[in-house]
């Protein structure tokens, strides 16, 4: 996970951790990343931005001002042309620290990601709280809110997420670490497996007579639907002989980072089953994305070795294990049988 990391001296920033690879980084997609450093003063508003290698340190560009300064770290996909907000801190004299972490089965890095059906965790990590009656209130608790927005059909493209809904709102008034496991998402949706959307986990400051209630960290996870599919063209228990037809393959909703393909093997459906894979079905993913594809098999008698009952299935294999997305069984009867009776006269 891309964090930002703050050490205070003498009003500047030191900025550290910035591991997305080398200053212009190849995402797992072979797609090309640039990322900068926004930096906000606070409560004037002024704003810089700053290139920054994808690890290391370097300075703040301004002084922090005693209303502090909130940083983003944005990293920038340049086709299609896309912005991630991947971090965002806060800091000024007294706001205590705080970082989030979202943890899925799948190990894509630049976002975290992961299937609708899928749990995820979340880390919350709060250093620098104080007690007492004699320090200022933003510096004894901090807010901790849950959003869940729908991307509706769409991968969220230019969201505007001040539209997110509200799930849950905590206050946290000691330091150290917060483990929260979900078991699936809280996406809206009638269709549970096909919501997509993502959640997202802010921590902010409160409010006092020198700063606004101020974002300290944030992270969030898309969430993306289980895909679907189906085999057309075959028909259940039918005879085959000498034609076979064409088979259209439609898959909805790949998960970004899969391999989908088609298998015969011989004999009823079986779970687990490892078969001969029919050529030019195999459709292998590694985008940012879910995605849909309609394909046509011909010309594949060769994979039956023999005559029989055979199973066509259509799998999907993604970091969360082997689903079935269709399948079906049906028999082949290439050889002709002759039955007759020899007889001579004499």
């Amino acid at each position: 996970m891309t964090i930002m990391k703050f050490q205070k001296n003498m009003c500047l920033i030191v900025l550290a951790g910035l591991g997305l690879g080398s200053g212009f980084a190849y995402g797992q997609a072979g797609n090309l990343y640039t990322n900068f450093i926004r930096q906000v003063q606070l409560p004037s508003g002024v704003q810089w931005d700053a290139s920054v290698a994808s690890a290391g340190e370097q300075r703040s560009a301004l002084p922090i001002d005693p209303g502090g300064a909130r940083f983003e770290l944005w990293t920038v996909k340049t086709s299609p042309l896309t912005s991630y907000l991947l971090d965002t801190r806060y800091i000024s004299a007294y706001i205590p620290a705080a970082d989030v972490k979202i943890t899925t089965e799948d190990p894509y890095t630049v976002v975290p990601r992961t299937r609708a059906d899928r749990p995820f965790s979340v880390e919350i990590q709060i250093s620098g709280l104080l007690s007492g009656n004699n320090v200022p209130d933003p510096s004894k608790s901090v807010k901790l809110l849950r959003h869940v927005q729908s991307y509706g059909s769409g991968v969220g493209a230019g969201i505007d997420r001040s539209q997110a809904i509200l799930q849950t709102q905590a206050m946290v008034s000691s330091n150290g670490k917060l483990k929260l496991d979900y078991e699936v998402t809280e996406i809206p949706g009638s269709n549970r497996s096909k919501v997509r959307g993502e959640e997202r986990f802010s921590i902010f400051s409160l409010a006092d007579y020198q700063a606004p209630e101020s974002q300290l960290a944030q992270r969030y996870v898309q969430i993306w639907p289980v895909a679907d599919g189906l085999i057309q063209g075959i028909e259940p228990d039918k005879v085959y002989r000498h034609r076979f037809p064409a088979v259209t393959v439609t898959v909805n909703d790949l998960y970004p980072d899969s391999r989908t393909y088609v298998q015969v093997y011989p004999g009823e459906r079986r779970l687990g089953e490892e078969g001969t894979i029919i050529p030019g079905s195999a459709l292998i993913l590694n985008e940012t994305v879910p995605q849909s594809r309609v394909l046509t098999l011909q010309n594949y008698e060769a994979v039956f070795s023999t005559d029989g009952r055979w199973t066509m299935e259509l799998l999907t294999v993604t970091p969360f294990g082997i689903d079935r997305l269709s399948h079906v069984t049906f028999s082949i009867r290439r050889s002709i049988r002759v039955n007759s009776t020899l007889s001579t006269m004499e």
